[in-house]
């Protein structure tokens, strides 16, 4: 798995200098993340759409049981991660969350 694009499960020197950033006693909701020393691969199928498939059932399982899943998918939304499963949604679910908030109401 590529550095930038991090999981959970490990910590690259892009997230750990974005940690050092903020406060040392600012809450990180990924130390509390479920994915924590799961294989990361898991949460990196090959494919990417709007109906994850079996591919993606292990990390959809591992996401369903964390206490900061709507903490992940709000950070993945937030700043465009585009590829992975975070907080239980792949990146197309994501991008297509994204072009609704554009449109509006």
């Amino acid at each position: 798995m590529p550095d930038n694009h991090r999981h959970t499960m490990g910590r690259t020197a892009g997230q750990a200098a974005g940690r050092a950033t903020r406060g040392a006693t600012e809450h990180d909701w990924r130390d509390h993340a479920a994915c924590l020393g799961e294989d990361p691969e898991i949460f990196f199928p090959l494919s990417d759409s709007l109906s994850p498939g079996a591919e993606a059932r292990s990390a959809l399982a591992v996401c369903r049981r964390c206490p900061v899943l709507l903490d992940c998918r709000s950070w993945a939304v937030e700043h465009g991660e585009d590829a992975g499963i975070w907080g239980a949604t792949t990146a197309a679910q994501r991008r297509a969350v994204r072009r609704a908030a554009l449109d509006g109401p």
